[in-house]
């Protein structure tokens, strides 16, 4: 389905577990597309997914945590990149799947992200292989997954290649100065070692 399909629904029924209209499990995740500007140009990041194919880094929301928040310490934890810099949301994706008998029907939400520092770590716990910088069109060769390659184009609209290493590498969209603040839109930065909060 194509981003911002639908919202996520709410949980409907006693005991806790989330169920769309078609009683299937709700479950809701986040990740982002994460960009650098090297040696003038700009380099998305994927990681290799337990399945072996290429993706963009994601996971299940944790506790009381929002889709910023859930984002930030995915892309983190898959990756090993520090410093990240939350950018635009990106829009939604969807998708249904059955795990153990039961149809699970999935919501992530993406974000784009920056990260000044481009050493990867993957987690290889979690069954991630592999993290490699490429190129733009590269990037959405590669991706194996339509509905991630979809976010990935929204991303790459936003792009620009910054000016100095303080810019930021996308456009913020046009706000009317009398709105109040859209925190989509600030740059949240994550330092695992300033006590974020890990797993």
């Amino acid at each position: 389905m194509a981003p911002d399909s639908q919202p996520p629904p709410r949980p409907v029924r006693a005991g806790g577990t989330p169920e769309d209209a078609r009683g299937l499990r709700v479950e809701r995740s986040a990740g982002g597309v994460v960009v650098r500007a090297l040696d003038g140009e700009l380099q998305i990041l994927l990681i290799r997914d337990p399945y072996r194919k290429w993706g963009l880094p994601k996971g299940h929301l944790e506790g009381v945590e929002d889709e910023a928040e859930a984002a930030l310490r995915e892309v983190h934890e898959e990756t090993g990149l520090e410093h990240l810099i939350l950018g635009p949301d990106l829009g939604q994706i969807d998708w249904t799947f059955r795990m153990r008998g039961r149809r699970i029907h999935k919501f992530c939400r993406f974000f784009l992200m920056s990260s000044p520092h481009g050493a990867t770590a993957p987690q290889v716990a979690e069954g991630i292989t592999e993290c490699r910088w490429l190129s733009p069109p590269d990037a959405v060769t590669r991706v194996g997954y339509e509905n991630a390659r979809g976010i990935l184009r929204r991303a790459l609209e936003r792009l620009v290649l910054p000016e100095g290493p303080e810019e930021l590498p996308w456009r913020v969209p046009e706000r009317d100065p009398s709105d109040s603040p859209d925190p989509r839109y600030s740059a949240r930065r994550t330092d695992p070692r300033a006590g974020e909060a890990k797993g």
